[in-house]
């Protein structure tokens, strides 16, 4: 997978994860933090993954769905919630809702394309 080029503010299909992406902050300049705003449309669940050495927050905008993180029981989000996700966590989102489903993915340090796992 390589890093994405041109798409600051620009909506892109994250394939590998089944949503779209518009990245906000992610640069070099900036290696501690990187915030994407995420949209999962109804109906969709992200493939399972994990990021290596990063931690991962989910802040919901707006819509209603489905967290996994880890082992631990599926858990209801909307709109105001926080999910934490830890390095090397594994995780998801589906959106069961009848609209789209919008969150920052805040990360730190940021996201890189090399610190993405998908799990099968």
């Amino acid at each position: 997978m390589t890093e994405p080029t041109n798409t600051q503010n620009q909506e892109y299909l994250f394939d590998a994860e089944g949503c779209y992406i518009t990245e906000l902050s992610n640069t070099p300049n900036d290696p501690e933090v990187s915030i994407a705003k995420a949209r999962v449309t109804p109906g969709v669940t992200t493939t399972w993954h994990q990021l290596t050495g990063v931690t991962e927050r989910y802040c919901i905008l707006s819509g209603t769905g489905m967290v996994e993180v880890g082992d631990a029981a599926p858990r209801a989000v909307t709109t105001g919630d926080v999910v934490i996700i830890p390095p090397l966590t594994r995780q998801r989102i589906g959106n069961h809702g009848t609209t789209d489903l919008i969150f920052l993915a805040i990360c730190n340090p940021r996201f890189t394309p090399e610190c993405y796992e998908s799990i099968l």
